[in-house]
């Protein structure tokens, strides 16, 4: 990743999950954010980070939010996607914001000049109905601490399938596969290592859907069938 980020012409767009990585479940450590944003200064590029599940890899909006506030604390310019479709339900709604950290009052302006031209031709005015519910709840002290409860109890449902999956892997499996790495990724998802032709057995014989790369969502996974899946 270091190497790509190095070798892309100077003032690129790096596209960068700020947690919870769809596909693979893996993050940077914090020590290793600090060195891609070492990378991105060097070369003069600009960070855009997408935003789409602060809050369901640690169940801390504040924890998960940590890689984008780093760039922003060396003072770098900052565009970051946010989206509330997950970790508020708001898939209906296809809720979220364009948030732009600036240099300057100047650039700012003209940051947002830019936004309006291409807001206008594409949907001039979005559906308000659903940036009302989210400012709602995070406006108000006593939804905002619920929603936080919420989401830290989300988390935890999905950590404890992950471990749930991770032990009936490991008791029904002889062949001494490692399968920490189940353990080791975070957030909605795991990248299982499964081929294409792997992903069709699990479909056609066991009735387990998933993306043809492996990637299974442990946000659906129940408790209940955490050993029906590993029998898989």
């Amino acid at each position: 990743m270091i190497a790509d980020i190095k070798a892309a012409p100077e003032g690129s767009f790096i596209l960068l999950h700020g947690c919870a990585h769809n596909p693979t479940g893996i993050d940077p450590t914090p020590e290793q954010w600090e060195i891609i944003a070492d990378v991105i200064q060097e070369k003069n590029h600009i960070p855009f980070f997408d935003i789409a599940y602060q809050g369901f890899a640690s169940g801390s909006l504040d924890a998960d939010a940590a890689s984008v506030r780093m760039f922003v604390a060396r003072g770098m310019e900052v565009i970051a996607a946010q989206s509330y479709s997950k970790n508020l339900g708001l898939y209906a709604e296809r809720i979220g914001a364009i948030n732009v950290v600036c240099s300057s009052p100047d650039a700012a302006a003209r940051v947002k000049s830019q936004l309006k031209r291409i807001a206008r031709p594409m949907y001039s005015n979005p559906p308000v109905h659903g940036a009302r519910i989210v400012a709602n709840i995070v406006g108000e002290a006593a939804l905002f601490k619920e929603w936080n409860a919420e989401m830290e109890m989300m988390a935890g449902r999905i950590k404890n399938g992950r471990h749930k999956l991770f032990d009936s892997l490991s008791s029904k499996d002889k062949s001494g596969k490692d399968w920490s790495f189940v353990l080791k990724q975070i957030g909605m998802f795991s990248f299982t290592g499964l081929n294409k032709a792997q992903c069709d057995n699990m479909t056609n014989k066991w009735h387990v859907y998933m993306t043809k790369d492996g990637r299974i969502s442990l946000a659906g996974l129940s408790l209940a069938k955490c050993e029906y899946l590993a029998d898989a």
